[in-house]
């Protein structure tokens, strides 16, 4: 399956007193690009991370976001310190017994005590553990957000390579009968000159000359290159640098053709054909 370079994903798991957020962008780029932001308490992860991500990656900028958000103290759930309470009671007690006349402490001046209601701790191994498995979790569909863009890409190239097919098939039966009206013009103008065309030199002269505006080996090199391009098309895979390479033929043989053209329908298709292949290199380049 051909693959873009293009995606989104996002995840999110809870943890107690807390929540893990992991976010995956990727855009085209010619390499693998990897930017990752994390949280301070998950900073030790980066190497996994950053291995984790090249395994499944090939090419691309990508850019991680691991996030942990903790709740607020007792959000969770209620957990009252009971040393804290008991040392808390204590004190009140001996400041009962100095100042006999003092309002003793109510439950709401004890749970909004400092230290009273104790934020759950997050387990570090655990912590790390759901970490890695919810980037894992992000880069599954990251994986198929870029298979769903690489099969849309792969219907347009496919059909850019029908458009090139059908303009060398347009064109292909006009280049014999192109070539032997280029041929009698020529001979025309040398026998105006009051030169004779049949002349040994003058027709060495002209088979070279005719073999410059040949333009059959450019469109046999188009629809070789062409058939190349499904070929790697159909295999999948990364193939985003073979295909670009690819574009980068079609285009060299569509100027060749243009130059070298003497008739104003060959023209039209080879510049028709430029167009296609420029086309053709946009997509490519969003390729993995």
């Amino acid at each position: 399956m051909i693959l873009s370079m293009t995606g989104f994903a996002a995840t999110s798991a809870q943890l107690a007193g807390a929540s893990l957020t992991a976010e995956l962008r990727s855009v085209n780029h010619r390499y693998l690009d990897l930017t990752l932001k994390l949280a301070d308490e998950l900073r030790a992860l980066e190497p996994a991370l950053r291995e984790r991500l090249a395994e499944r990656l090939k090419r691309g900028k990508v850019e991680l976001r691991l996030g942990l958000l903790r709740a607020a103290p007792g959000a969770a759930r209620l957990a009252v310190d009971p040393d804290r309470v008991a040392a808390l009671a204590g004190a009140a007690a001996d400041v009962a017994r100095q100042v006999p006349q003092a309002a003793p402490l109510s439950v709401n001046e004890i749970l909004r005590w400092p230290g009273v209601l104790a934020e759950p701790a997050i387990d570090s191994e655990e912590l790390a553990q759901r970490a890695l498995a919810l980037v894992d979790e992000a880069l599954s569909e990251l994986a198929a957000a870029r298979a769903r863009e690489g099969a849309k890409l792969a219907v347009i190239l496919a059909a850019r390579c029908a458009d090139i097919d059908a303009q060398v098939a347009r064109i292909a039966p006009r280049v014999p009968a192109v070539h032997a009206a280029y041929t009698e013009k020529l001979n025309a103008r040398l026998r105006e000159a009051g030169l004779d065309p049949n002349e040994d030199r003058l027709k060495q002269e002209l088979a070279v000359f005719a073999t410059k505006i040949d333009v059959e080996e450019e469109l046999s090199r188009l629809a070789t290159h062409v058939a190349e391009f499904r070929r790697v098309l159909a295999a999948g895979g990364s193939a985003g640098k073979r295909l670009d390479f690819l574009a980068q033929e079609l285009h060299r043989e569509a100027n060749t053709l243009g130059s070298k053209s003497v008739d104003a329908e060959v023209s039209r298709a080879a510049l028709e054909l430029k167009v296609l292949i420029e086309q053709m290199r946009e997509q490519v380049q969003n390729l993995e």
